[in-house]
């Protein structure tokens, strides 16, 4: 049976010679080392091969026994026996290659995940920025600085990728919508280049020629544990219209009506596939904070800068 282990060793001579002496009186073998330095500490993860009779407690047990502090021992797989440069290799061409899977790739590298899926047991949080949106991953072992940089180094490769695909910086080129009241006829409304927008309750919708090329349309509220208020949002734009910018000023002009109701977000849920969202929440100039689980993507955009409309 193979375990993962994290835990934190006095930075001193003869300390990883006394642990090694430990598993080795024990029957545990050491299959693996990687060591994260610190001031006066240094945090080692370390796999372990044992017999079926071994239990996480005891695991810590015989660790704790070593000097080590703050151990978290979790059954692994052979997985956990990959050379970790090679994986940091892997995740930053998966990043160049897809860089709106960034959560996903980096929750998986750090052997993290999204969204803590035990809310009774302490988790640290790493947290790395893409333009202005947020991305976080958890975990119950604690990131140590030297991950935290390789967290940071990884989302400045898509940042990196995003500048020059143009994405990055959208937002300088964007101005917020101005919608049409939704009294006023929807015909004509513009050219097959320059969509006009109406809003009509709680939606925004775009208009060429007189037909709709997409909307944005409001659901219910929710409240988060601390006390903002979001808003759902149903968000679609034709695939001919697509990558034109009229997602981003849809995003807006949402934004805009949400704040007017008094939200403080928008709560935004789409396929793990759609490449089309972190361009739209940067191009808009907004923040967010996007994480990835499974087939999902969500995203939570943050509308308290936005200026509602006028009455």
């Amino acid at each position: 049976m193979l375990w993962r282990v994290r835990t934190t060793l006095p930075d001193s001579p003869g300390t990883l010679a006394l642990l090694a002496q430990r598993c080795g009186d024990a029957d545990v073998n050491i299959l693996r080392l990687q060591i994260f330095p610190g001031v006066e500490d240094v945090t080692d993860e370390i796999v372990l091969s044992t017999d079926d009779s071994w239990s996480a407690g005891r695991i810590v047990e015989l660790v704790s026994g070593a000097g080590g502090r703050d151990v978290v021992a979790q059954p692994s797989t052979e997985a956990a026996l990959e050379d970790q440069p090679t994986r940091y290799v892997r995740a930053a061409r998966a990043t160049l290659d897809h860089p709106m899977h960034f959560p996903e790739i980096v929750a998986q590298l750090f052997d993290a995940e999204a969204e803590p899926t035990d809310p009774g047991v302490v988790h640290d949080t790493m947290e790395m920025v893409v333009g202005d949106v947020q991305v976080q991953v958890h975990r119950t072992a604690p990131f140590t600085p030297t991950e935290r940089a390789r967290g940071a180094a990884m989302a400045d490769l898509v940042n990196d990728r995003l500048a020059r695909t143009g994405h990055l910086h959208a937002a300088e080129a964007t101005t917020e919508p101005e919608p049409e009241p939704a009294e006023q006829s929807p015909a004509p409304l513009g050219t097959p280049t320059s969509p006009a927008y109406v809003v009509e309750d709680d939606s925004i919708s775009a208009y060429v020629e007189g037909v709709v090329v997409g909307t944005a349309t409001l659901g219910a509220t929710e409240t988060h544990g601390d006390g903002t208020t979001a808003l759902d949002l149903d968000l679609d734009v034709e695939a001919a219209w697509q990558r034109r910018g009229i997602g981003t000023r849809l995003l807006l002009g949402a934004g805009r009506i949400a704040r007017t109701r008094g939200a403080d977000e928008l709560l935004l849920t789409t396929a793990a596939d759609n490449d089309a969202v972190l361009p739209m929440v940067l191009g808009a100039g907004l923040r967010g904070r996007i994480r990835m689980a499974g087939d999902q993507l969500t995203v939570r955009v943050s509308v308290g800068g936005l200026k509602p409309l006028a009455g």
